[in-house]
């Protein structure tokens, strides 16, 4: 009962919709009527307002972290629960039709919440390749591939079997990148097309 309420109680802060919340708030509508239609920071940045889109990115990490640090206070498997929810409610806001976002912000925020150290490989693998490439989704892509496996060195199984998990369904949410990637029509960071 007790992994029932982490999960539930996870979901129900991951199904926050921050970007929607934000965007509506400022006056500028439905952000799920532009661009990708997603909720997420990167669809809030193609309003053209950067600090709404840092909020959204910040909001969204937070809600992750929030999941995991509460209930880890029941302790560690509680924490990965509510993490593991928080990143499914994210992703599949029952509010929306189960229509979220792409879920990288919320996974760096479980990430965060759960082992810091693996957080900081992420964010360093994600400027790394974004600064040799300049592909965001594929930073992402990339930076959420390496983290199960540091996980995995580190002695961590249980977090990187969920991370693998959590991984391949951010490779799902992105499969329409990884077409774009692949036929070379990606935008690239701060291009304006």
């Amino acid at each position: 009962m007790n992994y029932l309420v982490a999960a539930l109680f996870g979901y129900v802060l991951g199904s926050i919709p921050f970007g929607l919340v934000i965007t509506h708030a400022a006056g500028l509508g439905d952000v799920r009527k532009i661009g990708s239609g997603n909720i997420g920071a990167t669809n809030v940045l193609r309003t053209g307002n950067k600090k709404l889109a840092a909020l959204t990115l910040l909001l969204d990490g937070l809600k992750g972290t929030a999941a995991v640090l509460i209930a880890g206070m029941f302790g560690p498997d509680f924490a990965l629960a509510a993490g593991f929810f928080a990143f499914l409610g994210h992703l599949f806001p029952v509010w929306l039709g189960f229509k979220g976002g792409k879920g990288v912000a919320t996974y760096i925020g479980v990430l965060a919440g759960l082992m810091w150290k693996v957080a900081l490989v992420f964010a360093a693998v994600w400027i790394a390749v974004a600064v040799l490439f300049r592909y965001s989704s594929l930073a992402a892509l990339v930076a959420a591939v390496v983290a199960p496996i540091a996980l995995l060195l580190m002695g961590y199984q249980d977090y990187a079997v969920v991370f693998a998990v959590m991984t391949v369904i951010v490779i799902i949410k992105h499969r329409a990148n990884i077409s774009r990637l692949m036929a070379g029509t990606e935008s690239r960071i701060g291009s304006k097309g």
